[in-house]
């Protein structure tokens, strides 16, 4: 339930009892074609020195980018940057400005908590995001050729997003509108207040308490003023993106009678002023990032047409427009980006004059800038791959564009992009030194074929890899379980190869980026053949000569602690397991996490009444007794996703059974905490990952 998105799944009917779990071999792949692909072949074994690894400090050393945004003409580029202070233990951002080609970048604002910044059309102005003195995010705007910024918004539920007008006179917001909300200068410790839930949706995670709030759209002319509200309505509403002409706004909503159950939006058109919304998705069941066409009459969407499959999961390109059917513009061997609004904002995507959309697609595991024709024709993929993307802006004539790109070797630096040839310049390097002083592990994809489905992996080798050794063998589980390991640098993983660990990430059915098939797979049969295809890999890897393959743990986080449970209470072999905000009980998780009805019923197989014993039968605890493996729990206290409880359960039943296992509860953190939480908490999750695989595995 983490990665680009969140969410968890379950399914089919794995029998509760039966007989123990093989300790000698892999009975679930008897029958099986299996084939070892290297499409990185040979593994490189030139000498690498390894000053020093990558170690859980690596939360202050690194520096991070963030919301690209390049000026209408392409001559200027505003970026946020930030870096943990590990004296105050705070993170600072500040937005930079870089002119291209190859001006240096400056620090462009001061304040401590700058981010989100954004050029306005005409490109005179840049509008950013500062908290308040009460921690709610507001716009700010500062004049590109300098000077103080000034504050331009006052909303009381914060500033979730927000889009310039084309004329750049005025800036559409996205805001909580929270009807039971006190006064700002209400004494709670004098006048405390109850809080009453009236729907399912009462609280998210990361974000907390929501009770009767809802997301609403509102415009704030740039001259100041009263915001004016254009939504209404017992429902939220994100992504705002102006009409070319600036009469109209086109945003997402989920408004549905059933929308506290289901997990679907819609995409619907406002007039600029405000009054009533039109559907234009219909056909759609949800939609994930908007782009006008230049005439402003046809909407170009990321979406699904499919109820069990959302737009951010595994989405495509529709063309719509009110009482038309939607057109499907490509196959879903490219899962086009989407946002996850709040926690994932909708990505940029853009309808060129030419008649062409220009967006960034998953595919496999890796991201590439596409090009497609609006009138019919195949995805041209402009960039080489090989990276993972966080972000793209794109210039007016749409020659130029800048991403966010992570890779093996990088936590992610700026790049700009040729639209027309696909070359790209690295434009920043903040991280250089220290990656130089500690480098990155090595990475080795290969694959397997499983029931006629590919299973791609991804292994992780220690820099000074020597052929010759032997390395003790870390599973890695993504979450999800539509989540997916990219071409890209990861924190856990770097930290454990560095330290002398082969590393596995297994996209197992159910992975996102594969397509709709593959990522349907695994619907209503978690801990099934997804469980199969990780240990088929497993069987695969360790029979490698450089890998001991009797000296192995497992980790996970979200969806990967339920399947590192899981994989722990099936088979005994591995000697270690570390299990993050794991999903545990299903349920008790339906009641109690923020998605257990809305994810919970589509993954997990309907109500939970109806299905008691296929949620027993999905649930790791119903295996706690077959444990042999010394479990680490690491849980945040404030995770409303799955929620700690689960944590809680899965402790108190192993240390009852008499199993070797130790929880470490991590306090105000949500289920997001290792995105951006307290960095003494992030440090702390690598730290207790890494010290407890030493303490079992014992690493050269």
């Amino acid at each position: 339930m983490t990665g680009r998105s969140v969410g968890n799944d379950w399914g089919g009917a794995m029998p509760r009892k039966g007989p123990p779990p093989s300790k000698t071999g892999l009975h679930v792949a008897l029958g099986l074609r299996l084939y070892y692909n290297p499409l990185i072949s040979p593994i490189p074994t030139k000498e690498r020195v390894m000053p020093s690894p990558i170690t859980p400090d690596l939360v202050y050393q690194l520096t991070s980018y963030g919301s690209p945004t390049l000026s209408p003409d392409g001559s200027r580029l505003a970026f946020a940057q930030s870096k943990v202070d590990r004296e105050t233990m705070k993170t600072r951002s500040r937005v930079m400005l870089k002119s291209l080609p190859g001006g240096d970048a400056f620090a462009f604002t001061q304040g401590p908590r700058d981010a989100a910044p954004r050029f306005s059309p005409n490109g005179e102005t840049i509008a950013f995001l500062r908290p308040d003195d009460k921690g709610r995010a507001q716009v700010w705007t500062i004049s590109v050729s300098g000077g103080e910024a000034v504050r331009l918004t006052n909303m009381p539920g914060a500033v979730s997003d927000f889009a310039w007008s084309p004329d750049s006179d005025a800036l559409a917001v996205v805001s909580d509108v929270d009807p039971d909300r006190p006064p700002d200068d209400h004494d709670f410790a004098k006048d405390p207040r109850i809080r009453v839930a009236r729907r399912i949706t009462y609280r998210a995670d990361d974000i907390g308490w929501r009770g009767a709030s809802r997301r609403h759209l509102f415009t704030v002319p740039l001259t100041g003023g009263e915001a004016t509200q254009i939504t209404e309505g017992d429902w939220d509403n994100s992504g705002p993106v102006w009409s070319p002409d600036g009469s109209r706004i086109a945003f997402i909503s989920a408004r549905r009678p059933d929308r506290e159950f289901v997990a679907y939006n819609e995409a619907y058109v406002v007039p600029a002023g405000g009054g009533e919304a039109a559907l234009w998705s219909q056909g759609l069941s949800s939609v994930g990032a908007i782009a006008w066409s230049p005439d402003g009459e046809r909407l170009a969407v990321v979406g699904s047409d499919n109820d069990e499959i959302s737009a951010v999961w595994q989405g495509s390109l529709f063309l719509i427009q009110p009482g038309a059917e939607p057109k499907r513009l490509n196959d879903d061997s490219m899962r086009p980006a989407a946002g996850l609004p709040p926690n994932i904002p909708t990505p940029e995507f853009r309808w060129t004059g030419d008649g062409r959309l220009i967006f960034v697609a998953d595919s496999r595991g890796e991201s590439f800038v596409c090009s497609l024709p609006v009138d019919g024709g195949p995805v041209q993929r402009i960039t080489a791959g090989g990276v993972q993307y966080g972000g793209i802006t794109i210039d007016k004539q749409a020659q130029t564009a800048v991403v966010l790109a992570l890779s093996p070797d990088s936590p992610g630096d700026l790049h700009g992009v040729d639209l027309a040839s696909g070359a790209s310049t690295p434009l920043t390097d903040s991280n250089a030194d220290y990656l130089t002083n500690c480098p990155p592990a090595i990475m080795k994809k290969t694959s397997l074929t499983r029931d006629g489905m590919e299973i791609q992996s991804r292994l992780l080798l220690p820099p000074d890899f020597d052929e010759t050794k032997k390395y003790p063998l870390v599973i890695d589980v993504h979450g999800g379980p539509h989540g997916s390991f990219y071409d890209a640098f990861n924190p856990v993983e770097q930290v454990l190869a560095t330290a002398g660990y082969a590393v596995l990430g297994v996209n197992p059915r159910g992975s996102s980026t594969y397509g709709a098939e593959f990522l349907r797979a695994v619907l209503r049969d978690w801990g099934g053949e997804d469980y199969r295809d990780i240990m088929a890999a497993v069987e695969e890897t360790r029979s490698l000569p450089y890998v001991d393959g009797d000296n192995m743990g497992i980790h996970g986080y979200s969806y990967g602690g339920y399947m590192s449970a899981w994989a722990i209470g099936h088979d005994t072999r591995f000697s270690a397991a570390v299990v993050g905000a794991p999903c545990i009980d299903l349920l008790s998780m339906y009641g109690t996490s923020d998605i257990g009805v809305s994810f919970g019923e589509r993954q997990w197989g309907g109500l939970r009444k109806d299905n008691v014993q296929a949620y027993l039968d999905h649930s790791p605890i119903s295996y706690a007794d077959r444990v042999e493996t010394p479990v680490l729990l690491l849980h945040g206290e404030a995770d409303h996703r799955c929620p700690i409880e689960q944590s809680e359960q899965y402790f108190v039943a192993l240390q009852r059974l008499g199993k070797t296992v130790e929880m470490a509860r991590f306090p105000g953190c949500s289920h997001l905490f290792l995105r951006g939480g307290h960095p003494k908490m992030r440090e702390e999750y690598l730290a207790r990952t890494l010290a407890w695989f030493n303490r079992w595995l014992n690493p050269q």
